[in-house]
């Protein structure tokens, strides 16, 4: 067997029936990772949380055997290994009592940049959800953000979000419920590989551990671990996200929810977070620069601002075209310009103003906002 003190920190971690927490306990009782190994179970069963089962697996463990394989694995992969008590392990994450023991990252991403985001949501995501999504990351991009932005490479909002930040040449980290042998779901492998080129894919199990529902649970602490602050973009009454907000609250983390209709299922989830005060109403990009306290770069883009939450028809975007272009204008010259009647152009100014993106001027003259 290697003497690469690695394999005693990978072995912890795969000893049955130890957590992250009581691993942690054990190497503080042990003086070291290397010598709760040599332990023997007299000593084992003084220590608080050790009983008689978890002694034996300890005593009678071969995953000495198994942490050499997973060595060799990570070691042929350029897979790299975080310890809790590394330098290098994510600094967010050591102010988690139920951080991960260690994590496997492969990728290029900076865990500690000064900027991390989650964006987390339904992997039944809307249209409107995904366009709030898309327009978020965009502006934060646009806005000279450096920051890293955090998901679950899950359908829906979490691929949503990685694309978004690929796209805006955003560093992006997934973090899996899965060993690094394999992708869950498979189709968002091509992406996967985008992402090691441009952030990093992120896991606390060994690879030959396979995705399962309660391991995708477990991840969502990391998610939230990871980041200043967490963003719900849909949620149902119950699912995943809202697991990761409710981890995010735990560890004084900022939560933000993007309202919905109240009538849609999909927004149900977000809705209650705000209603019950554990997220911040997310309405455009400067709710996230006040409460996190992030200084906006000089350069914005108010249009966009202004259309992040609003889904307009094509002859909405014509008339804002026109408008914009023209500064302002009479309803008769927008009526002749679109090739409308006033009939029907007066219910779409009117729905314009109630949205903010034109003000009514005397003499039914409109300007852009």
């Amino acid at each position: 067997m290697s003497n690469n003190p690695l394999i005693y920190k990978i072995a912890v971690g795969m000893i049955p029936g130890i957590g992250s927490i009581t691993a942690k306990k054990l190497i503080a009782y042990s003086g070291s990772v290397e010598g709760i190994f040599g332990e023997k179970k007299s000593k084992l069963l003084k220590i608080p949380g050790i009983g008689e089962v978890l002694a034996n697996e300890i005593v009678n463990s071969k995953v000495l055997d198994l942490a050499e394989k997973e060595l060799n694995f990570i070691e042929q992969f350029n897979i790299k290994p975080y310890f809790y008590l590394d330098e290098n392990y994510p600094e967010r994450l050591k102010h988690c009592q139920d951080s991960p023991l260690i994590l496997y990252v492969k990728g290029n991403a900076d865990l500690n940049s000064r900027k991390i985001i989650s964006i987390v949501g339904t992997r039944k995501a809307t249209l409107y959800g995904k366009n709030i999504c898309e327009k978020l990351i965009e502006q934060m991009a646009e806005l000279k953000h450096d920051l890293v932005i955090v998901s679950g490479l899950a359908f829906g909002i979490d691929i949503t979000a990685h694309k978004a930040a690929l796209k805006n040449k955003l560093s992006t980290i997934a973090v899996l419920g899965h060993g690094l042998k394999t992708i869950y779901p498979a189709v968002h492998s091509k992406y996967a590989k985008d992402i090691v080129d441009n952030g990093s894919l992120v896991t606390e199990f060994t690879s030959d551990i396979s995705a399962d529902r309660p391991l995708f649970v477990r991840r969502n602490r990391i998610i939230a671990g990871l980041a200043d602050a967490t963003i719900v973009i849909e949620s149902g009454i119950e699912g995943g996200a809202l697991i990761t907000a409710d981890i995010a609250n735990s560890y004084n983390r900022d939560v933000f929810a993007v309202p919905g209709r109240t009538d849609d299922n999909m927004s149900i989830g977000c809705n209650r977070l705000i209603k019950t005060n554990k997220a911040h109403l997310l309405e455009c990009i400067e709710d996230l620069e006040y409460v996190l306290g992030w200084e906006s770069a000089k350069i914005k883009s108010k249009a966009i601002q202004k259309e992040l939450f609003i889904n307009l028809t094509e002859e909405e975007k014509l008339i804002m075209e026109i408008i914009r272009t023209n500064n302002e204008l009479s309803i008769d010259l927008i009526c002749q310009a679109v090739k409308l009647p006033v009939s029907k152009v007066s219910p779409i100014m009117l729905n314009l103003e109630f949205t903010g993106m034109v003000k009514s001027l005397p003499g039914k003259v409109y300007k852009a906002v």
